[in-house]
């Protein structure tokens, strides 16, 4: 698990690799990812979008961004949490992901909420240790 607190906004992250969707020999590793969001601030706020740096073992990058997460913008109430499943697909067998929630109080402020960056590994990394 990864975890990371801006703003009394806490995202935690786990990464699973998804063997039934890779194919190795053909270059494709998948993993899928649960994120919690928790808003353990004072106020009410909305999801609006997001915005993610992808990099695979070679140093690919890749940036996606749109709104919200999974068709959805959530809003949470203090003390509220809101999690979903979503999939990150590669063409190496490990790589690395970060981010940002951009959020929206009821006040009215806009603010960017960090995602930890997370590591994503494949049973097919080849590790070296020195």
């Amino acid at each position: 698990m990864y975890t990371r607190i801006t703003r009394h906004i806490k995202v935690t992250v786990r990464p699973q690799y998804v063997p039934g969707e890779s194919r190795p020999s053909d270059g494709r590793y998948f993993w899928a990812y649960t994120i919690e969001i928790v808003n353990m601030g004072p106020e009410t706020v909305q999801l609006r979008s997001r915005a993610w740096q992808i990099t695979d073992e070679s140093g690919r990058r890749e940036e996606v961004r749109g709104p919200g997460v999974i068709g959805q913008q959530p809003v949470l109430d203090p003390g509220e949490r809101f999690e979903y499943t979503s999939g990150c697909p590669l063409g190496t067998p490990s790589g690395m992901m970060v981010g940002t929630y951009q959020m929206v109080a009821d006040s009215g402020e806009s603010f960017d909420v960090e995602i930890p960056a997370f590591s994503l590994d494949s049973p097919h990394v080849k590790r070296i240790v020195n």
